[in-house]
């Protein structure tokens, strides 16, 4: 293996690590839908459904 590619597998590995602990820390804190814009104002949100779950119309 040459520099470079040491390079490049240490910042994909870094990428990988820090945007798995972001979902992480999202996740903790009640973030039923992470990076969603309207997470705040979504009905389904404030319930703790995420945007992709079915919901039923009664």
């Amino acid at each position: 293996m040459n520099g470079a590619t040491v390079i490049a597998v240490i910042a994909v590995v870094a990428i990988l690590f820090f945007a798995a602990r972001y979902i992480y820390k999202e996740k903790k804190k009640g973030n039923a839908c992470i990076g969603c814009p309207y997470s705040a104002s979504c009905p389904k949100h404030q319930q703790g459904i995420s945007c992709d779950m079915p919901q039923d119309n009664k």
